[in-house]
């Protein structure tokens, strides 16, 4: 595990894009696996920025880790809208070589079996990872299991909260959601997972100091051999060295 600890969450993000650029232009068919929310736009916009300078991201494939259930893919906090706004509007991955879990499915049940095959068939050579502040990974909420494969989850109050501050109001935040199961994240060659805000200090520290334990979903990622966390100096205050 590495830590690397940055002033700013621009300075986090140049960093993250050089990591999922050496990515790109070591494999021929790269698959990086995305996340959404705010923590992640400085690494976007940073890809953005490399690839009107020359990177050619037409090789690429994406797989993005969840998408809220009920929600059209044009509603403006679908996840759909998320990755369209903040990225594959802006570089050339082509359209087909994107998949993000269609929360509109009329079967739930077949679409988490539909998106295992597409990991299946395309393993992840990155994945991308933010972090709640109840420690969950994707929408991978605490819970006695961590379950492995794609699934649908009920949001726990925590996240629904921390999620209100993108729409009108709470009641309007979809309650359950489809998410990449752990083994899959885990499963990924490379992870690097970014954190900002001293909001996230508790969670991060947990996940990283603590013991690895299913009510803090992120620190499975301690069984992991390539694992990156990369923070701003607030979400890593209470680790040891850093404030803690």
């Amino acid at each position: 595990m590495r830590i690397r600890v940055f002033d700013t969450p621009k300075d986090a993000g140049i960093y993250a894009a050089a990591l999922v650029e050496q990515i790109i232009l070591q494999t021929d068919h790269a698959v990086l696996g995305l996340a959404t929310g705010s923590t992640v736009i400085p690494l976007y916009e940073q890809l953005v920025r490399l690839h009107r300078n020359g990177l050619d991201m037409s090789h690429v494939r994406t797989i993005n880790l969840d998408e809220y259930v009920g929600l059209p893919a044009d509603h403006p906090q679908s996840y759909h809208n998320f990755m369209r706004t903040h990225l594959f509007q802006h570089v050339n991955i082509p359209a087909f070589h994107s998949y993000i879990p269609d929360g509109n499915a009329a079967d739930l049940e077949q679409e988490c079996a539909r998106y295992d095959e597409v990991v299946r068939k395309h393993p992840l050579d990155m994945q991308i990872l933010g972090i709640g502040v109840n420690g969950h990974i994707g929408f991978n909420e605490p819970d006695d299991l961590l379950l492995s494969k794609t699934h649908v989850v009920t949001l726990s109050e925590e996240t629904i909260r921390s999620n209100a501050r993108f729409f009108e109001c709470a009641d309007d935040v979809p309650r359950q959601a489809i998410t990449l199961g752990v083994q899959a994240i885990l499963q990924a060659k490379r992870i690097v997972l970014m954190a900002f805000g001293k909001e996230k200090a508790d969670a991060v520290a947990k996940s990283i100091q603590g013991q690895v334990r299913t009510d803090v979903p992120a620190s499975i990622l301690q069984l992991h051999r390539d694992v990156t966390f990369v923070l701003d100096m607030d979400s890593a205050s209470k680790l040891a060295g850093y404030g803690g």
